[in-house]
């Protein structure tokens, strides 16, 4: 699987984000039951408040409530709302709480009241508030301890974190939409980076501006730049390469062909054909290997193929198997994404083969992306088509033969980026098509 910058991007925030949401969720949660037990605390600091002008105490220090408080769950054992009073000689305490007592944890201040939680009676989970107080400065301190049962506190907490996780649900979707959006705009540029890069194969001499891009991207274009630089010289050395090639081999192949027409001269005629046969070869080999060579220096440009073929016909017109045929160019000004000589030199093999061929008519089309060449002669099968563009081989080594024409064109098509295929057209003979990919 193809690894994704966007993928990533979009998973590392989506993961990120559900865990920051899920981190507030469950700390939300936490400050909603401190705030819920608070008020608890609160309320039963006011109760317990409302206590203390009813004790009484004798002389004896034992103390009395009179009235009792009113609420009636203070009358129901077990009912979650407690009330009791430690005195020095005795202890009260609500009818709810039955024969238990509650006992909070360390000791009751003076100055305050205090809270917290603690295990009360009936296996329930109480809140308290507790405060120790004097009803007078002869008095002793009395303990006074207000609690309620906790679970209310649990599940008003429930209830939050159930509607705060669908409102943080909610709001996940809307981050990881928020983030999609950032990463869109944020791979942007490489975006432009790359349909620039589009401009670069098809003109070497094309660089890309800096000025185009963010700072963070601004490095990554010059490094294109630079890339661009190195390769354009590279191909300006192929080409000159190609030049010298084509020069340096000019001497020895007239030298064998001298040689050929000495041996001729001395009655050596088998070692002549032998040297002819050699000579032919080694000049078709180099010429399609320069034409090649030619064609990967020149990649990129555009060419206006309906002219390029319309010279290529006036050429062949004026030789003895192109005068005698009809050529129609019905291919499109809409620009081939090959260089103009690369186009002459892959196009023009292909119309000599097919003026060679054909009977009466030749008939070129296509445009844009495509390119076709076909005519109303003898065709060749299938195998004979996976031959020629294999190997090169001649088909028919009694004259010249489709073979080697077809390979040096297959070469020069796929230095071009195209595609190369042979069938048979409706005019009853070869046809040839050159498809180029879109993105060239």
């Amino acid at each position: 699987m193809q690894r994704s910058l966007r993928l990533r991007l979009l998973l590392g925030a989506g993961i990120a984000i559900f865990a920051a949401l899920a981190i507030a969720w469950v700390a939300m949660g936490y400050l909603f039951e401190r705030h819920a037990q608070r008020q608890l605390e609160a309320e039963l600091s006011a109760r317990g408040a409302g206590l203390i002008p009813t004790i009484t105490a004798d002389a004896a220090g034992a103390i009395a409530i009179d009235p009792l408080p009113a609420d009636p769950r203070y009358e129901t054992p077990a009912s979650g709302l407690y009330w009791q009073v430690r005195g020095p000689a005795n202890l009260l305490r609500s009818r709810s709480l039955w024969d238990e007592t509650l006992n909070a944890p360390g000791a009751a201040s003076g100055a305050e009241w205090r809270g917290g939680q603690i295990n009360g009676p009936f296996g329930q989970r109480l809140v308290f508030a507790e405060r120790q107080v004097q009803l007078d400065v002869a008095s002793a301190p009395l303990t006074i301890l207000v609690a309620a049962d906790a679970s209310a506190i649990t599940t008003a907490r429930n209830a939050f974190t159930r509607d705060l996780m669908a409102f943080l649900g909610l709001l996940w979707i809307a981050l990881a939409a928020a983030a999609w959006i950032q990463v869109e705009l944020g791979l942007r540029p490489l975006e432009h980076v790359r349909a620039a890069l589009g401009g670069l194969r098809k003109q070497a001499s094309a660089r890309l501006s800096q000025h185009d891009y963010p700072a963070e991207a601004a490095p990554l274009a010059n490094a294109i730049n630079d890339l661009a630089t190195a390769r354009e010289r590279d191909l300006e050395q192929a080409r000159r390469r190609a030049a010298d090639l084509a020069h340096s081999l000019k001497t020895p192949l007239a030298a064998l062909a001298a040689q050929s027409r000495r041996a001729r001269e001395a009655g050596a005629s088998d070692a002549a054909d032998g040297l002819d046969r050699a000579i032919v070869a080694a000049t078709r080999a180099v010429g399609r290997e320069l034409a090649r060579t030619r064609a990967a220096a020149s990649a990129g440009g555009s060419a206006n193929g309906a002219a390029v073929i319309q010279r290529l016909i006036q050429v062949i017109e004026r030789t003895e198997a192109g005068s005698r045929l009809q050529f129609e160019n019905a291919v499109s000004t809409t620009p081939l994404p090959l260089n103009e000589d690369v186009l002459t030199e892959l196009a023009g093999p292909l119309l000599e083969n097919a003026s060679r061929f054909a009977r009466a008519r030749v008939r070129i089309s296509g445009g844009a992306h495509a390119l076709t060449i076909e005519d109303d002669g003898p065709g060749m099968n299938d195998g004979d088509a996976a031959e020629a563009l294999s190997r090169g081989k001649r088909l028919d080594e009694a004259g010249d033969g489709h073979g080697l024409g077809l390979a040096i064109a297959n070469d020069l098509a796929q230095a071009s980026g195209a595609t190369m295929t042979l069938t048979r057209g409706d005019l009853g003979g070869l046809n040839v098509i050159l498809t180029w990919p879109d993105t060239l």
